[in-house]
Formats: C-alpha cells, structure tokens, sequence
C-alpha cells in the first residue's frame, strides 16, 4: 500500500511539474499584457509590478476586438459544420461498405496534411480573388474545410467502426431506412465521437493563421490575423501584443476547459470495448 502511494504521488507531482512548464508561456503572456512596454522587455524579467489596463485601452481604440472575434466563430463554427456534414456520410461509406480502395482512400486523404501550405498558396490566391471569395468569411470556411476534413473523416470513422454492425443490420431488418439508421441508430451511438471532432476541428480553425493572413485583409479577419496586426516594422510591442493574444486565446481556452471532459469522452470513446 505505502508503495502504491508514493508511487502515485510522485506521478502526480510529475504531472503538476509538465502541466507548469506547458502552460507558463500562457501564464506569462498573460501578465506582461498588464505591463507598460518598458517593463515588458526589462531584463532581468520583472514577476512583480504595478498593473496597468493601458494596453488593453490602446488596442481596442486601434482595432475592433469583437468584429475579428465575431469572424473567428463564424468561421470556425461555419467549416466544423461543413466538415461533418461531407466526413459523416463518407465515413459512414467506408466504416459499413468498405471497398478495396478504402484504406487507400484514407491514406492519401491523410498525406494531404503533408503538403505545404505554401505551396498550394498562389493558385488558392488567384481561384478566391476570380471567385470573389478574397477577404470574405464564405472563402475562409471552405479553405478551412479542406484543411481539417482529413481529420474530421478519419476520427469520424475510427469511431462508426466502434459501433456493432449488428445494431444496423437489426435496423435495417425492421424496414430502416439509410437515413433514419444514419440519423436513428449511428449518430446517437457515436455522438461522443462526433462532438469530440467537433471541438478538435473548431480548435484548429480558430487557430489557423496562414491563411486567414494572406486571404483576409479587415472585413473578414479573424483572431490571428488581429493578433498579427500588431507587429510592424518600428519592431514588437511586446505588452500590446501580449494582450492582444490574451484576447485572442482566451475565449477559445475557456471553451476548451468547459468542454474537456466531453474531449476526453469522445477520444477515449470505444478504448475500453
């Protein structure tokens, strides 16, 4: 018992001790947003200070929060919504009918996340400014459709593969039809999966800088690109910009922490069967 107990403890001070270290970086952005500029890059560090609220005055009286903050969740909301609705019925397609090509399919979907983004940016630049979606919140979702639809389609059908293939057999042999077993049976059975990749793909949405910063320039500009605005050739205001990134993260942070258990539901949905 006194072995099992020591051992626990120390696994929990180990835990406590990584959890630190990863979230210091936010701890410390988080207080030098209440620094004046000087204190901000004075060396050594300065953990103790007089807080000011002065940057936060200045970059709301430069840009508006909540126009980019609005942006950022209709966008992010916009293409999780659009992913599930195309990686649902293609997953379902390969987890209940697959084919030879199946496990191909996925893999080259998957080695899409391999290439550069970079690399795809002049022709993606040109088709959004002929199609008038350049700078536009429509533009922004579909690209980040494609980014995170690898991801939505894979988890979407590691989790419909959890599911027993003789429910849907019992439903189809009461007279089901596709549809209602889709919307009846599976999605209710794998709704912890679903909700899971729903957060994960609103997560890298919100947190997708490339390309909302060569495809926007203010009226469909999210969170990164607020955040990025704040740089400028006289160098980094490092307190501005520190407050800036604290309103940028902050709402998505609080989000993640309200729904960390369905997260941790969803991801560990089926590890126990």
């Amino acid at each position: 018992m006194a072995s099992n107990t020591s051992t626990r403890w120390w696994i929990t001070l180990l835990g406590w001790l990584v959890a630190c270290l990863l979230f210091f970086p936010i701890f410390w952005m988080f207080i030098t947003s209440f620094k004046t500029e000087v204190a901000a890059v004075a060396t050594p560090p300065q953990l103790f200070f007089q807080p000011t609220l002065e940057n936060y005055v200045a970059i709301q009286a430069r840009a508006s929060y909540f126009t980019f903050a609005w942006n950022s969740v209709v966008i992010s909301l916009g293409a999780t919504i659009l992913a599930l609705l195309l990686a649902i019925p293609a997953a379902y397609a390969m987890s209940f009918f697959p084919t030879k090509g199946t496990k191909g399919t996925l893999l080259w979907m998957l080695s899409t996340k391999m290439l550069p983004a970079v690399g795809v940016l002049v022709p993606i630049y040109i088709l959004a400014r002929e199609t008038g979606l350049l700078d536009t919140r429509i533009g922004l979702i579909i690209i980040y459709t494609l980014i995170n639809l690898p991801i939505v389609v894979w988890m979407t059908y590691s989790f419909f593969k959890e599911v027993p293939k003789e429910i849907l057999e019992a439903d189809r042999m009461d007279g089901a039809s596709t549809f209602q077993e889709l919307r009846h049976v599976l999605l209710p059975l794998a709704l912890p999966g679903i909700a899971s990749t729903a957060l994960l793909s609103i997560i890298l949405s919100w947190n997708e800088a490339f390309w909302s910063l060569n495809l926007t320039t203010f009226d469909a500009a999210p969170l990164t690109a607020f955040i990025a605005s704040f740089s400028s050739p006289q160098g980094l205001f490092w307190a501005k910009l520190s407050a800036a990134s604290t309103l940028a993260i902050a709402p998505i942070l609080i989000f993640g922490w309200v729904s960390q258990r369905q997260l941790v539901r969803g991801l560990t949905f089926g590890a126990v069967k």
